[in-house]
């Protein structure tokens, strides 16, 4: 399960508030227009301390979307949808949402191909649209940075445990699903303040925004790092030659957020490994070549 096209259309689901590796994510895709057709970008709910609740984090994200949009250019640009203002109220109960409507209509769409959505963040407004209209299961493949590898001793990561029910509902796997683990996959894809200081931030205002974002996320100690965890996903759909994939029965996810593996289960497609230093290459020429 690889994009099926050398440019394959795809929308991207996203917390971009919450930290500060999905605006990595969504520059990724707005420098790639070679190499992808970005339809559509939605706001995903989500609730820590940069937020006072869902529906607060699904604004400040869409105004973080925006924000990252101005920033990258260009004449073109994809539209942005408000998404979900709370989580999934019960396991079968969707929350309507500019951003769940929209997915239904472009899901349903004619076209050559599937449309890939990307989701980086809780995927409250994907299992709200497939809720909706069941039949865009058929005509998505849904790539997913959500809880950890299926042999790992927790499920329990911060996009998976935002909204359980929409996480099972992805996971039953009513539509193909590729799961792109947290630990011990993404969790690979660091970068350092120096790093970003020396590769990124002097060639555009782009880069100098996301290095000023990752240097104000710590106190910067000598030695630290930042996991860039959810341009494993665009990588993923940009640069099929860095990921290595394993085909296995779906996991169950159990109420205490851990994994279990009955069987019958739907087969997915895990990410099994990535090649941290062709991805952040990729990433950064294409920000040099914007300037």
């Amino acid at each position: 399960m690889s994009p099926d096209s050398v440019r394959p259309c795809a929308v991207l689901d996203t917390d971009t508030y919450n930290e500060v590796d999905d605006q990595f994510a969504l520059a990724h895709l707005l420098l790639s227009p070679d190499r992808v057709n970005l339809e559509a970008v939605y706001a995903a709910p989500f609730f820590n301390n940069r937020s006072t609740g869902p529906q607060d984090g699904m604004e400040k994200s869409y105004d973080e979307i925006r924000r990252v949009l101005s920033l990258v250019g260009g004449e073109v640009q994809p539209p942005v949808f408000r998404g979900s203002n709370q989580y999934l109220p019960g396991a079968r109960t969707p929350v309507d949402s500019d951003a769940a409507r929209d997915l239904v209509r472009r899901a349903m769409a004619p076209r050559e191909g599937k449309l890939y959505v990307l989701t980086i963040g809780a995927c409250t407004n994907i299992a709200s649209a497939l809720l909706l209209e069941p039949r865009i299961a058929e005509r998505i493949v849904i790539v997913w940075l959500g809880g950890h590898a299926p042999y790992w001793n927790t499920a329990n990561e911060f996009n998976l445990m935002q909204d359980p029910h929409a996480s099972r509902i992805l996971l039953e796997a009513l539509a193909p699903l590729v799961l792109v683990p947290c630990m011990p996959v993404a969790s690979h894809l660091i970068v350092t303040v120096p790093e970003l200081e020396a590769q990124l931030a002097p060639y555009s205002k782009l880069g100098a925004y996301l290095t000023d974002i990752v240097r104000s996320y710590s106190d910067n100690a000598p030695g630290w790092s930042k996991v860039i965890w959810d341009i494993a996903v665009t990588a993923w759909l940009l640069q099929p030659d860095v990921a290595e994939m394993f085909e296995e029965p779906s996991p169950v996810l159990e109420e205490n957020l851990t994994w279990s593996h009955p069987p019958g289960r739907p087969m997915i497609r895990v990410v099994r490994r990535l090649e941290r230093d062709l991805i952040m290459a990729d990433f950064y020429a294409k920000a040099r070549a914007r300037g």
